[in-house]
C-alpha cells in the first residue's frame, strides 16, 4: 500500500511539473505577444487566447494521461496499452464507467490517478480563466491609458 502511495505521488508530481511547463510556455508566449494582444481589435485576440490556452491545456492533460497509461502498461496492470489508456482516460476525467476495473492489487494507484486528474483539471481551469482575465484587463487598461 505505501509503495503505491509513494509511486503514485511521484507520478502526480511529474504530472504537475508537466502542467507547470505548459503554463510557463504559455506565459512566455503571451509575454512575447503582449503588445500585439493589447491593440484593437480585442475580441478576435481574446478568442485566440482561449484557443491557445485550451490547446496547451489539452496537450498537458494528454501528456499526463499518457504518463499514467504508460505506467499502468509497464507495470502489467492491464493486458494491453489500449486498455491502460482507456482506463486512464476514464479515471483521469473521473467519468468512471466501471467497465474496465483496476485489479485489486493496484486500486490505490487508480484512485491516485483520479485525484491527479481532478487536480489537473482544476488547476488548468483556473489557469484558463486567469489568462483570459489578465489579457482582458490589460486590454482595458491599454485602451484607457
Amino acid at each position: 500500500m505505501m509503495g503505491q502511495i509513494a509511486f503514485g505521488s511521484v507520478l502526480m508530481v511529474i504530472s504537475v511539473l508537466i502542467a507547470g511547463q505548459a503554463v510557463w510556455a504559455l506565459e512566455a508566449a503571451f509575454a512575447r505577444w503582449s503588445r500585439w494582444l493589447m491593440h484593437a481589435p480585442h475580441r478576435p485576440k481574446l478568442v485566440l487566447v482561449v484557443v491557445a490556452t485550451s490547446l496547451a491545456v489539452l496537450a498537458m492533460l494528454t501528456a499526463s494521461v499518457w504518463l499514467w497509461a504508460a505506467t499502468f502498461h509497464l507495470l502489467g496492470v492491464f493486458a494491453s496499452f489500449e486498455e491502460s489508456m482507456y482506463f486512464t482516460l476514464v479515471t483521469f476525467t473521473t467519468l468512471g464507467y466501471g467497465d474496465v476495473l483496476m485489479p485489486r492489487d493496484w486500486r490505490i494507484l487508480g484512485g491516485m490517478a483520479a485525484a491527479n486528474g481532478l487536480l489537473n483539471f482544476g488547476l488548468m481551469t483556473a489557469f484558463m480563466v486567469e489568462a483570459l482575465r489578465h489579457v482582458r484587463v490589460r486590454q482595458i487598461e491599454f485602451t484607457k491609458g
